[in-house]
């Protein structure tokens, strides 16, 4: 069984050769495996260093910059192996984390997908699994109660989810050609939340895999320069999903109810010292109006 390891980066050349090193620190002995990486027209040598580093990796190198749904299913058509371990260039495996993510879909082949227990560069654990979206979780997320009733990355056991974060997620690659791979239509927010969807109209599983865990560095969250661009997309990507799946008057009706914990937040952070309140507007402005401004895609589109 050939497992390929399938790496995606955006200008993180540093936090792509940690992540490279990970990969050769955790994969089992033995195991037959492959490694993939597609730059996505990075502008620091990224792709300099991987070719530097001499160990066979297959490296995929965009002139454009191109959206994570698009750039994931590059790589599934591209691997080899039963499996594809998708993996963000600001992800770090954990020791273990292979083995139990490949024998969690070993053990039950109506999985499709297998996801890791993320962890913060602090060692915090993260959330990284989740229910659907809809009105449940919607209302959830306007009493504040999205921890306890929305986020499933919980307990010790491997369980069924309804979908999992990207950042460190194992395919079984005959599913997803099955469903036509992600949609290339999400830049970057909410595609894996689609691709599980779809996966799980299909009939197959998503499991959440605590065994398996990878250190997350949140690369695009601290790019403070793209921050209003990142509300942008994340609200935008989560209309279109709610779009295609609920229907353009669900997507609308539900709009207020996501906006709402961002305005308590906002109202909450006038009073605290050191929040800011300007940010958590924006996001209200976003959920309730999520085509407008200028987003990531736009960003890299016009560059």
């Amino acid at each position: 069984m050939l497992l390929s390891y399938c790496v995606v980066n955006t200008n993180g050349r540093e936090l792509l050769l940690a992540c490279l090193e990970a990969i050769e620190a955790t994969t089992p002995p033995g195991l037959e495996h492959e490694v993939l990486v597609l730059d996505n027209a990075s502008e620091d040598g990224s792709g300099a260093a991987v070719r530097a580093l001499d160990r066979g990796v297959r490296l995929i190198e965009r002139e454009r910059r191109t959206g994570k749904a698009e750039n994931d299913t590059a790589l599934l058509k591209e691997a080899r192996g039963r499996y594809a371990l998708l993996l963000n260039e600001d992800t770090a495996l954990r020791p273990g984390a292979p083995e139990a993510l490949v024998r969690a879909l070993e053990d039950d082949p109506g999985a499709a997908v297998a996801g890791a227990q993320l962890f913060s560069p602090e060692g915090e654990p993260q959330p990284c699994a989740w229910r659907l979206p809809g009105i449940a979780t919607a209302l959830s997320g306007a009493v504040f109660l999205h921890g306890a009733l929305t986020v499933q990355s919980k307990g010790g056991r491997t369980r069924a989810v309804g979908w999992a974060q990207s950042s460190a997620m194992l395919v079984r690659r005959e599913a997803a050609a099955e469903v036509g791979y992600l949609d290339a239509d999400f830049f970057v927010y909410s595609d894996e939340t689609d691709f599980c969807q779809r996966l799980g109209e299909a009939g197959w599983r998503i499991l959440y895999v605590p065994s398996a865990e990878a250190v997350h560095h949140h690369q695009l969250g601290t790019d403070l320069a793209a921050g209003d661009r990142r509300i942008v997309e994340f609200h935008r990507n989560r209309d279109l999903y709610l779009r295609k799946h609920k229907g353009a008057f669900g997507a609308f009706a539900l709009r207020p109810l996501l906006a709402f914990p961002y305005l308590m937040r906002a109202l909450g952070a006038l009073a605290l010292p050191g929040h800011s309140a300007g940010r958590y507007l924006a996001h209200v402005r976003q959920a309730l109006l999520p085509g407008r401004g200028e987003g990531i895609r736009d960003a890299a589109e016009r560059d």
